[in-house]
């Protein structure tokens, strides 16, 4: 709107211009300063737009295509932008693919995108290259993608904080989270950056520095593995009949943050299927770490949606229950 009458104000002023050629000589230069103004008036407003300030959805619920390039390397992502966002702080969720899968097919699976317009949240997909890795892997288990501000770790965090400079993001409400070898790769982001974001979800993953080298990362997978902590609540989700990432290393995330277990109890989804949710307090206290088990399950994101790959549409909804989780646990201060 305002664009529109802007630009019918700015022509007005220039056919006034063009025809001052009959006006006294002090009309004709008021004229042409008046155009002048206009047009170097527009311009401002233009580049303010340009500028720094935070964008607005081009329109509702967008899947974007964007780029990263930094210091520590570039990749390609897609952003989704729910059709309820105007340019106010909102939440941020960056979600970390698996192998094979790319962020079209995550999106799709996790049914993200379908939250993110319910509750008006941005989600980043970063998309892993088969230059970087043949199998699209996110490289967790590499000492130059695990440190902060480099690699892979850095590209994430680089892309995170791209997504905060273009949009309103709420910096108390930044989450990262991701499947198997993105679900690693999370966990290693969130170890590196613990002040960019607030939560960490984890799906059929493995703990941060779980492996450093790629036969070491086998066995990981094959028989559990321990790493270290990340210093941000965490959900963890594995199904106890997955061959490809061994669940013990589910049980270790959770432990690995060494607090007190508070309760544990079984539930059963709507299909049927049950599960296992243990609540374990950080050193305040507080409640800071989910384990779900889900019993019968194997490597697939719970309650996905048969349109990904990598899913089990029985549940329970692994996605709602991070964004639960998440929403429970802003940064605090």
């Amino acid at each position: 709107m305002h664009d529109t009458r802007r630009n019918a104000f700015v022509d007005a002023v220039r056919r006034l211009a063009g025809a001052r050629a009959a006006l006294p000589q002090g009309l004709r230069d008021g004229l042409g300063d008046l155009a002048r103004w206009a047009e170097d008036g527009l311009a401002r407003w233009r580049d303010r737009l340009r500028g720094d300030r935070p964008r607005t959805a081009p329109s509702p619920g967008q899947f974007l295509s964007e780029s990263f390039a930094g210091p520590p390397g570039r990749r390609a992502y897609r952003l989704y932008v729910p059709g309820g966002y105007r340019g106010r702080p909102v939440p941020l969720v960056v979600m970390l693919h698996g192998c094979t899968q790319s962020p079209e097919d995550f999106a799709a699976g996790t049914g993200m995108n379908v939250l993110a317009d319910s509750e008006t949240v941005l989600v980043a997909y970063p998309e892993q290259t088969r230059a970087a890795n043949q199998a699209r892997c996110w490289n967790w288990y590499s000492p130059g993608d695990q440190g902060r501000d480099s690699g892979e770790a850095g590209i994430i965090a680089g892309i995170t904080r791209a997504v905060m400079t273009a949009y309103a993001v709420d910096p108390r409400r930044v989450f990262v989270a991701g499947i198997s070898a993105g679900g690693a790769a999370a966990a290693n982001v969130a170890a590196a950056h613990p002040e960019l974001y607030a939560a960490l979800g984890v799906h059929s993953g493995l703990c941060a520095g779980a492996a450093r080298t790629l036969p070491g990362a086998i066995a990981a997978m094959r028989d559990g593995g321990t790493g270290t902590a990340s210093p941000v609540p965490t959900i963890v989700f594995h199904g106890d009949r997955d061959t490809t990432v061994n669940p013990k290393n589910g049980a270790a995330l959770a432990t690995a943050a060494g607090g007190r277990l508070i309760r544990r109890e079984e539930g059963r989804a709507g299909s049927g299927r049950t599960f296992e949710r243990s609540l374990y307090a950080d050193a305040a206290g507080r409640p800071a770490v989910e384990h779900w088990v889900i019993h019968g399950s194997g490597h697939a994101w719970s309650g996905g949606h048969p349109d990904g790959s990598y899913t089990d549409p029985q549940g329970p909804d692994a996605t709602r229950e991070m964004w639960r989780f998440f929403k429970e646990h802003p940064r605090r201060g």
